[in-house]
């Protein structure tokens, strides 16, 4: 299973940002996808799901209204939108495939003036 993925950057507080990752090496229409992030100092979390039928969840509910996770079966990739950037959404992200137990090598997103 192989994860890459892309799309982060250098941000300014309240901008946007998508990251993508695209996947291979199993049936992807058939598996849930994640998304971490894990910021300097603290431990990797999990924050964003969507089951192979494209039901997405977004914890904690504060955050359901700035990160959108999608899925395009289509062309194996998994998104993730975020919007109104805030500083301490600095972190490396990460995609993973809970039922492989994979994870993408990370991308940094930095958001800061």
């Amino acid at each position: 299973v192989q994860l890459v993925e892309s799309g982060g950057g250098l941000v300014q507080p309240g901008g946007s940002l998508r990251l993508s990752c695209q996947i291979s090496g199993f049936t992807f229409n058939d598996y849930d996808l994640s998304w971490a992030r894990q910021a300097p100092g603290k431990e990797r979390e999990l924050f964003a799901e969507i089951t192979s039928t494209g039901r997405s969840t977004i914890f904690p509910d504060s955050e359901k209204g700035r990160f959108t996770i999608s899925r395009d079966n289509a062309k194996n990739t998994v998104y993730l939108q975020m919007n109104r950037l805030k500083p301490e959404d600095t972190a490396v992200y990460f995609c993973f495939v809970p039922a492989y137990a994979s994870w993408g090598q990370g991308i940094q997103v930095t958001v800061s003036t």
